[in-house]
């Protein structure tokens, strides 16, 4: 969640971090492509980043993530899977725009709200009876706006 840091310097943190497990090396030019903006652009954020103790860079260098920076850019990555799977398997949202809209909620979600949000994932995905149904009926309701009963009873039937 935002809090010392911008949503656009957690962006960088998430974008070095993702980064950082695909390639050997992270440089200036990827992250640039990797976020879509231009490379003075990232050359100051890193600068700030830098002086925040989150990233090292040198001039010309590689770019490393801070044991801090890491922590950082693994708690928005966790909010952003959370927040996709949310909106693309329970609410059925297409990928690409989960992807977008995960992307862009993600820096304003409380702790506390990501973890309800997580095990409410969790619960919808898993029917009490372990069939994943709770979506299926959703999905459902949202398409002919009345439930499906036959799902309800399969999720909450007497013998569950």
């Amino acid at each position: 969640m935002i809090s010392e840091q911008t949503a656009s310097m957690e962006d960088y943190l998430e974008a070095i971090a993702k980064l950082s497990e695909e390639e050997t090396s992270v440089r200036v030019t990827q992250i640039s492509k990797r976020l879509g903006v231009r490379k003075p652009s990232v050359t100051a954020a890193l600068h700030k980043l830098s002086e925040d103790g989150l990233v090292k860079h040198r001039r010309y260098g590689l770019v490393e993530l801070t044991p801090k920076g890491r922590r950082i850019a693994e708690e928005v990555m966790r909010r952003h899977e959370v927040l996709f799977r949310f909106l693309s398997e329970v609410l059925d949202i297409d990928p690409e725009t989960a992807q977008e809209d995960a992307c862009r909620m993600e820096h304003s979600l409380s702790p506390a709200s990501l973890e309800r949000l997580a095990k409410f994932v969790e619960f919808v995905l898993t029917c009490p009876k372990g069939e994943p149904v709770w979506h299926k009926g959703f999905k459902y309701y949202f398409e002919h706006g009345e439930r499906d009963q036959e799902l309800v009873a399969r999720c909450f039937g007497a013998d569950s």
